[in-house]
């Protein structure tokens, strides 16, 4: 990916789940006058706070981007968040900052870092209809024959997501994509142990629970955001409108919730390897250690087209 004797010009934090990626960027754009992009596929949405663990509490001076940029309800796609992350990126470095990309949706990250091919596809209303006549078991054949590669497993078992999946996968055949900005980008990962990512998931999980994650899944209902709708955002809004609905009880549902996040999280790290075989070179920290300080001493040794 960066030639050494390059400059970088764009920097990433990435990782699992409860991993510290938002408490390591906020130093690292601390020390570097950087501002933060959030690559997450629900931090865009407005009023989802607990429930994608947003922490804006960490960020306390930082300016961050890409968060709290759309209603609930509306569509964001790998497109949209592609155009709006290099958008970002232009800006902030046309202010003479460096922007710090960090987040955990593995799809949108390598969207950027390897720059899909990606297009803006509309509604096919023809196309749905020929789509409403296969079974789900149809339609997920062949998206995974479109596309081998699936990141998002509600992409493959909620069949809204699935018919929209095959729609844009249908439309990318057919039309050219625009022309992406080049950018020379220094990656780094944050990697524990299996067993503390549990533990760190297990604890994350009950402070948000603790911070009121619960009421903020009823409000959002009450406030008009179907049921089906936030099944659609992911495992916490998915499990709590269960429990909501009388469908779970309050410890399955908290079971049920962890196992689904650690298996998230493995899931984030088989992507993360996926991506260094395609070609993007992830520096790795050890987070038990001082991630911080052997991210400084990386960048030290490498030139970087911004000063602070």
């Amino acid at each position: 990916m960066l030639d050494a004797h390059q400059p970088y010009d764009l920097l990433v934090i990435l990782g699992a789940t409860a991993g510290g990626k938002t408490s390591l960027a906020v130093r690292a754009a601390e020390h570097l006058g950087a501002e933060i992009i959030s690559a997450d596929s629900r931090q865009v949405y407005r009023g989802m706070d607990l429930g994608t663990g947003k922490d804006l509490d960490e960020y306390g001076v930082i300016p961050y981007h890409l968060i709290d940029i759309v209603e609930p309800g509306t569509e964001y796609n790998l497109f949209n968040f592609q155009q709006d992350c290099f958008a970002a990126i232009d800006e902030i470095s046309s202010r003479g900052k460096l922007p710090l990309i960090c987040g955990g949706s593995a799809m949108y990250l390598d969207a950027v870092l390897r720059g899909y091919k990606l297009i803006e596809v509309p509604e096919n209303p023809q196309l749905r209809a020929e789509l409403a006549l296969l079974s789900d078991d149809q339609l997920r054949q062949r998206l995974i024959e479109l596309k081998p590669l699936q990141h998002n497993r509600t992409d493959l078992d909620e069949r809204e997501r699935l018919v929209r999946a095959l729609e844009i996968a249908i439309g990318e055949l057919t039309s050219i994509a625009p022309v992406l900005p080049q950018i020379r980008p220094i990656v780094f990962g944050l990697r524990w142990p299996r067993d503390i990512l549990r533990q760190r998931i297990a604890l994350r999980l009950q402070q948000r629970f603790d911070q009121g994650m619960i009421d903020e899944v009823q409000q959002l209902h009450a406030d008009g955001v179907p049921w089906e709708r936030l099944e659609f955002y992911g495992l916490e809004y998915r499990l709590i409108a269960q429990y909501l609905q009388d469908q779970l009880s309050r410890d399955d549902m908290q079971e049920k919730l962890h196992n689904a996040i650690c298996l998230f999280a493995k899931r984030q790290e088989n992507f993360f390897r996926r991506m260094e075989k395609q070609g993007v070179d992830i520096h790795w920290l050890d987070a038990q250690a001082d991630p911080f300080a052997e991210l400084c001493r990386y960048l030290d040794s490498l030139p970087s087209v911004f000063v602070n």
